[in-house]
């Protein structure tokens, strides 16, 4: 009696540190055949209980912020995610649907990994055929990923025939530490926002408007925040950069809705180099006609608008459309028309880097518009680690900017092109220049018919007297975005005046820069020169073309 007793209390211990037991099992990622050795190797601990999967650095606690650790507990199969956004801050969600929801097709294929005996099950997700090789053989559940959490212990995973992870190991563990790396407060939150801070944590942003009005008003005035002139046409921030290390991708994102102004109106996302004797704040601050004066023999002057030895004219970082009316004049129905209720504008910035990295910068938005309502705009500028290097100059330098951001406080349309001297710049480059590039933003305006912004006009560039590139800056996609255009007038030919196609713009979108290349230039004085055949003034109607330039390359 006393043996069969210890006997059975040897039994249940052994069950009890039997189903204890965790096995720690790492693996390795490859594609198209290929060992994937810069990225750490994924590590699952697995027991009856519940599984965790992370990697090797975040094992060490060696990783950089942010980061990620799952957990799935038994039998519920639930998952609880974690994420380390930042030290102390660590959120967390818990989703306990989606591993039942998985469907696997079960297959009668087997073969070994590591000794043991595995299956076959394939599945898909989101377009993409996974196979799942699992086996039974350690009665355990668990695997790199949750896919596949309830088959059995997954020792690799195939996507697409040229992505795998394989097990590489299996050792049994006493002790995973794991308690050493999930300390301290989490927040738990739902899992929408879990992704979005997981998200957002992955890349810096620098928050520049929020719902900030820019309007046509006498009434519009700065404050601590945000300072405005031109009767509210031009909103003005200071915005501290942070170092933009290279291979660091910089966007900027506005989001705009009409509060009023029912017209497609004219904007630009631009800052002020600060580097020179004078800046375009000296024109806001004082009056466009303190900023040096360009003429080319048409009788007009135009301030503010090329570079010289002592100024620098705003650098334009994004130009944009507004729509007819978005969100504000979405009251006006149309048979199967949903209108849009904002208008996003995004672009890719990284070639100005060396103008924005460590600068403390005046960054601003206009929008050209006479309505007291307006627009209402939300601007971010955010900084992305990645691998690609598209961007490899150094030198970023303004030369012009005709757009008349100054508009309501006096500076002149663009209207330059008249002559046949169009628009000169002379600039010095202190070294040799490598690689040069002209990022050239150009759209043309005024007029129907017969004006230039609804008929091609060809733009030459020439650098040194000599022809370095010529194309028509055209637009004939602008009915793609009717659905942000609710008071768009309509036609008796069946068309929306935001379905006609434009001189290099459509109301509602993004006008993108051109990269003329140039070559290397050497140290000295050069000119660049711009030639557009801009359309005669007929009546109380006129042409004219907002261009921008800056140059780039490497010193």
């Amino acid at each position: 009696m006393y043996k069969r007793i210890v006997l059975s209390i040897v039994f249940i211990f052994s069950v009890c540190l039997f189903s204890a037991q965790t096995y720690e099992i790492q693996y390795t990622s490859s594609y198209n055949g290929k060992v994937v050795s810069d990225q750490p190797a994924t590590i699952a601990w697995v027991s009856e209980k519940d599984n965790f999967i992370l990697n090797n650095t975040i094992k060490e606690q060696k990783s950089s912020f942010p980061f990620e650790i799952t957990k799935v507990e038994k039998p519920s199969n639930t998952v609880l995610s974690y994420a380390f956004l930042k030290p102390g801050e660590i959120i967390s969600s818990t989703d306990s649907e989606s591993v039942g929801k998985q469907n696997f097709e079960l297959t009668n294929e087997t073969k070994k990994i590591l000794g043991y005996t595995c299956k076959k099950a394939v599945t898909k997700v989101n377009s993409n055929t996974i196979e799942v090789w699992y086996t039974n053989d350690l009665k355990l559940q668990g695997g790199p990923s949750v896919l596949g959490q309830n088959l059995g212990l997954v020792l690799e995973i195939e996507r697409n025939k040229n992505s795998l992870v394989t097990a590489s190991s299996i050792k049994k563990v006493k002790n995973t530490g794991i308690e050493n790396i999930i300390k301290g407060s989490v927040q738990s939150v739902d899992l929408l926002s879990y992704k979005d801070l997981l998200w957002k944590s992955r890349f810096i942003t620098l928050k520049v408007f929020d719902n900030e009005i820019i309007n046509f008003s006498d009434a519009s005035k700065s404050d601590d925040q945000v300072k405005r002139y031109a009767n509210g046409t031009i909103i003005l921030k200071k915005i501290k950069f942070p170092t933009i290390a290279e291979g660091e991708n910089i966007f900027v994102e506005l989001k705009q809705q009409s509060n009023g102004d029912a017209y497609d109106r004219t904007g630009t996302v631009f800052f002020i180099p600060q580097d020179k004797e004078k800046s375009f704040f000296d024109g806001l601050e004082k009056g466009a006609k303190t900023l040096p004066v360009f003429e080319n023999g048409n009788g007009k002057q135009y301030y503010g608008i090329t570079a010289t030895e002592k100024y620098a004219p705003a650098t334009e970082m994004m130009r944009f459309f507004t729509a007819f009316g978005t969100h504000k004049f979405n009251h006006i129905q149309l048979k199967d028309k949903n209108w849009q209720t904002i208008s996003p504008f995004r672009q890719d910035i990284t070639e100005l880097k060396p103008s924005l990295s460590n600068k403390e910068l005046w960054v601003g938005t206009f929008i050209g518009n006479y309505d007291k309502g307006g627009h209402k705009v939300s601007l971010e500028i955010t900084i992305h680690k990645s691998d690609q290097t598209v961007h490899k100059n150094n030198v970023s330098i303004p030369l012009f900017n005709t757009l008349n951001i100054m508009e309501m406080a006096g500076q002149d349309y663009s209207t330059m092109f008249n002559q046949d001297k169009g628009l000169l710049v002379d600039f010095t480059l202190d070294k040799d220049l490598k690689n040069a590039q002209l990022r050239y933003t150009t759209t043309g305006h005024g007029g129907w018919e017969n004006g230039d912004e609804f008929l091609p006009k060809p733009n030459s560039i020439f650098v040194d007297g000599k022809s370095v590139f010529s194309f028509i800056p055209w637009r004939t996609d602008c009915g793609s975005y009717r659905l942000y255009n609710p008071a768009s007038g309509n036609f008796q030919d069946g068309l929306s005046s935001s379905d006609l196609s434009r001189s290099n713009w459509c109301p509602g979108t993004v006008t993108n820069p051109n990269f003329i290349p140039l070559g290397d230039l050497k140290a000295g004085k050069h000119t660049v020169q711009i030639k557009i055949p801009q359309g005669p003034t007929e009546g109380t109607s006129f042409s004219s073309w907002n261009v921008s330039g800056i140059l780039l390359g490497t010193q």
